[in-house]
């Protein structure tokens, strides 16, 4: 326990890898790889700079002095140039090129573009684990009908396998997003105060080739393949807007099925995971509350919303900068990452271990069958000499009746009723020939077994694993 706040994204929900990588260290261990990587790509353009003083910058990487940060940023109020003079005291040889033409943005946007870029890679690997294990969930229940529902009324029978895969098909559009979002994230490079690399022309003597040798050079060194064409002096922020809209996606889709799942559980068909010791409420020990399930959807709320601070970011930006971003960005983009990575694990967590409950699912579908199956059987009468209409109309007076009498708590008996009118032309053993649930769940094993073999080639070799979860 601590005496002061502490995010419960950091202190519950998040993953280690995720707070890791969102982490203090990470990120300033970051900026001086940053400036190794200037210092070095400066070098070998022909600065005077030494192999020594570059070598040096490199071997200090990971030893940063907060103590001696904390206390230059109260005298600079100045956080980069306070991590500046904390890096040049364990580099003394280099002090004196630490940060070289570079503004602050140099650091501080690069550092964060490499922090979204491999945060996204993880949620990429978190969402294939839900895809592979739904996957695996879709294949094994492809053929188990389940009553469908239209505004959660019954409706057609589908199958348990095939709503599996309205769930799938929802995740894997938010996996293109996330790829195109890693796609098309380009580094900012070294460009300035207002992006024009005005003091880089000074440092080469106006030799531009150079410069853009510089800038590839070090986004090489970073995993980046292309800079911005054009920028003032930060990224554009509409690339926040782009990644907060990919984590707004993820919540939306796995909201939508951890609702589902709830509307499940609710009438007992599905049911998330539930730990033998699980206790589900303090006062109806009796109660298997779906609380995973609820706690996506309640985190997968908070990340929709959070993902409107981008595009407000982003279209308030006045000219080359403005400094209206900084305090928002702190927050709004990392919160985001910890927040979906923590509906993502829980999506891994139940996926990894629903329980369909068949006994219940197929009661379910025998209560409603007799009136799913009724355009059949008005084929079938009139097919034995039934004038269609009148069947019509047959059918739709006993179903009123039947539907009145199960609203009273009483057993449905629309075969019966039927079986009893003349003109209908079928006994009760007629009709239950034609219940069989297979016949009336179209081609879902078939579409199952198509959007399964569709999937193959980018679940191949991924782990079906339930993620670890704080309960």
């Amino acid at each position: 326990m601590t005496n002061h706040y502490e995010s419960p994204l950091s202190s519950r929900y998040a993953s280690e890898k995720m707070l890791k990588l969102f982490s203090s260290d990470t990120r300033y261990q970051t900026w001086r790889r940053l400036w190794a990587s200037l210092a070095r790509a400066e070098m070998n353009l022909g600065l005077t700079i030494t192999q020594a003083q570059v070598e040096e910058l490199e071997s200090h990487i990971t030893d940063i002095d907060y103590d001696c940060v904390s206390k230059r940023e109260q005298e600079v109020r100045h956080d980069v140039m306070a991590h500046v003079y904390a890096y040049g005291k364990v580099a003394p040889s280099a002090a004196g090129i630490i940060h070289l033409g570079a503004t602050s943005c140099y650091v501080t946007d690069n550092a964060d573009l490499i922090i979204y870029r491999d945060a996204l890679l993880l949620l990429r690997e978190e969402l294939l684990g839900v895809l592979a294990n739904l996957s695996d969930f879709a294949e094994k229940y492809k053929s188990l009908p389940t009553l469908g529902y239209n505004h959660y009324q019954p409706a057609q029978l589908v199958t348990v396998g095939k709503r599996a895969t309205l769930w799938m098909q929802d995740l894997l559009s938010d996996l293109n997003e996330i790829d195109f979002a890693i796609d098309n994230i380009e580094f900012l490079g070294c460009r300035g105060t207002t992006g024009t690399e005005a003091s880089f022309v000074e440092l080469f003597g106006n030799d531009t080739d150079k410069i853009d040798e510089m800038n590839k050079m070090i986004a090489a060194d970073f995993g980046f393949d292309r800079c911005f064409d054009v920028c003032g002096q930060t990224y554009p922020r509409k690339v926040d807007s782009r990644i907060l809209n990919c984590l707004s996606s993820i919540a939306q889709s796995c909201y939508r099925m951890a609702n589902d799942i709830r509307l499940l559980q609710h009438d007992r068909q599905i049911e998330e995971p539930f730990e033998k010791n699980q206790i589900g409420s303090s006062a109806m020990a009796y109660k298997r509350n779906p609380m995973r399930s609820e706690r996506i959807c309640s985190l997968a709320r908070y990340l929709m919303v959070d993902a409107m601070n981008a595009p407000l970011t982003a279209s308030v930006q006045w000219l080359e900068r403005t400094l209206d971003d900084s305090a928002n960005r702190r927050i709004s983009l990392p919160e985001g990452f910890l927040c979906a990575d923590a509906i993502l694990r829980l999506a891994r967590n139940i996926t990894d271990g629903l329980c369909v409950n068949e006994k219940i699912v197929e009661k379910t579908v025998r209560e409603y069958l007799p009136f799913i199956a009724t355009e059949n059987l008005m084929m079938e009468a009139v097919k034995r000499g039934g004038d269609r209409q009148q069947i019509h109309e047959i059918i739709r007076s006993c179903s009123m009746e039947a539907t009145a009498k199960m609203k009273n708590g009483e057993e449905c008996d629309l075969l019966y009723r039927l079986s009893l009118e003349k003109e209908f032309g079928l006994s009760e053993d007629d009709m239950a020939n034609l219940l069989e649930p297979s016949l009336y769940i179209g081609r879902c094993p078939e579409q199952v077994e198509a959007f399964i073999r569709k999937l193959e080639p980018l679940l191949s070799g991924v782990a079906r694993t339930s993620a670890e979860i704080n309960l």
